[in-house]
């Protein structure tokens, strides 16, 4: 990391004595006067030289994606230095200094593969080269101006759906469709990755994809399933979600960002994308049910849910009032922050009935999302000019080939900027973007979410390369469906 971030100073310097530049950032993209250059590349050209920190920021960026891709291999790293501790522990008296070495390694390394930890690490060199280069006050400004509401709205949303009377709502309602099929691991397979991800459009996708992947746990993860079809599932998983929540203008944060600015409401979502989402879904899970028939019916068979104490029917209605109220105060994070403290001492006194409420994955998971906001803040001085060069196909195109590195919410946010964007082109910007959101896990804010919850499945933590392979044919399968059918 040292070395990165003294390449990024001496280009900064050498930036800077080459041009002067303002202490906003980042720059509104209307500020950089290039309306009269043409071609994207002398577009770029012209916005490094207004302001060189735009190198340095995407170059942190790019740095953080690259780690991303490396944190299955930082975790078996740890697991090295957690076995070399274990056989020194027993000598550490005598041994004291290898024994803290390995100790210190091993946490170290851990933390670096944390993916949900990935962002936040690179901001350390972001604010302190902004710092260097911009001043102290740029900084808290830029921090203090960036919108935070989604990352709140994610980690309290998933602690709320993870809790036990909405959990045990979701299970009793699937199970009733899974027992059409005998109740199988492949019949809660196909339920829970047909009907969990369309939830979305109605209880928010961050909400659908903690309960889609808590069930999974319980009825198919729990299985043992080769390694194959872990990485299948969790690529359809992820795909799914990220367009399940189409039927709705409210649930996907892609559709968030631009259903105000654009007028989209329920009538178009529905007609324009809904009956699409449905059917690309079943023809991805068709696909890959037939793909791996063999291993899923060769599953061990789910046992009888073991007698729990039941949950009284007013504690589930109030549980799912916190899920409306939270959904409807959304965009509002100190009302949702006011709101969940008051769902902490709900389950508190209603304890008899409850689970321990998870707070460390939806804190780890809103920890990410706001790092990957203040990373991507830094990105539209690029961004907006690549998409407001394309056409209709070229946008889509170009918008599914920028998700998996960055927030697609981002993208489509950063679309509603560019001026008098043609209606078929912001059709085409989301249909990417949306279709794009499952090839890596920062590429749609619900996946922290469902691969902190699934990661204990996989030994070394979930691999980047294997997720995008897993995750491209139900990628293409979207966006033919949504792209074809106009």
């Amino acid at each position: 990391m040292w070395r990165f971030c003294l390449l990024f100073l001496l280009l900064g310097l050498t930036c800077a004595s080459a041009a002067e530049h303002s202490a906003t950032f980042p720059i509104p993209t209307t500020a950089y006067g290039d309306d009269d250059i043409s071609g994207v590349m002398a577009q770029l050209k012209h916005r490094i030289k207004v302001d060189p920190f735009n190198l340095i920021a995407t170059g942190l960026f790019l740095a953080a994606i690259v780690h991303t891709f490396l944190v299955s291999r930082f975790t078996a790293i740890s697991h090295y230095y957690e076995r070399r501790y274990e056989e020194l522990e027993g000598s550490c008296d005598t041994n004291e200094r290898e024994c803290d070495r390995a100790k210190f390694r091993a946490q170290l390394f851990h933390f670096m593969g944390e993916v949900e930890a990935v962002f936040g690490l690179w901001l350390v060199p972001l604010f302190g080269l902004m710092i260097f280069f911009k001043g102290m006050p740029t900084l808290v400004s830029y921090v203090h101006n960036t919108q935070f509401a989604e990352p709140v709205f994610v980690g309290v949303i998933m602690a709320i759906s993870a809790s036990r009377p909405i959990l045990a709502l979701a299970e009793n309602s699937l199970r009733r469709i899974a027992s059409i099929g005998g109740g199988s691991p492949a019949a809660w397979w196909v339920t829970i990755l047909t009907l969990g991800p369309l939830l979305g459009s109605f209880i928010t996708e961050p909400a659908a994809m903690t309960l889609c992947a808590l069930l999974l746990c319980r009825q198919f993860y729990s299985r043992k399933p080769g390694e194959t079809l872990k990485y299948a599932t969790l690529g359809l998983l992820f795909v799914n979600v990220s367009v399940g929540g189409l039927l709705t203008p409210f649930a996907a944060p892609p559709v968030i960002m631009v259903a105000g600015k654009w007028g989209w409401d329920f009538a178009f979502m529905a007609s324009n994308f809904g009956w699409k989402v449905v059917l690309g879904i079943i023809i991805a899970n068709t696909l890959y049910f037939l793909i791996f028939r063999k291993q899923l019916r060769s599953l061990t068979p789910c046992r009888e849910p073991r007698k729990t104490r039941p949950i009284p029917m007013w504690i589930t209605i109030g549980h799912v009032a916190f899920l409306a109220w939270t959904v409807v105060i959304a965009h509002y994070p100190a009302l949702v922050v006011l709101s969940f403290l008051f769902f902490l001492a709900f389950t508190e006194a209603t304890g008899r009935h409850q689970s321990e409420v998870s707070i460390r994955s939806p804190l780890l998971v809103g920890f990410f999302l706001a790092s990957l906001i203040l990373h991507g803040g830094g990105q539209q001085w690029w961004i907006a000019p690549i998409l407001s060069s394309l056409g209709e196909w070229p946008m889509a195109l170009g918008a599914l080939a920028l998700s998996p590195f960055n927030d697609n919410a981002a993208i489509t946010y950063l679309a509603t900027l560019v001026p008098n964007l043609a209606d078929p082109l912001k059709y085409a910007v989301v249909a990417g973007a949306v279709a794009g959101g499952g090839l890596t896990v920062i590429a749609n804010a619900p996946n922290p979410a469902g691969q902190a919850i699934l990661s204990r499945y996989f030994a070394d933590g979930v691999a980047p390369s294997r997720l995008f392979l897993a995750a491209l044919v139900p990628t293409i399968i979207m966006l033919m469906f949504l792209m074809l059918f106009r």
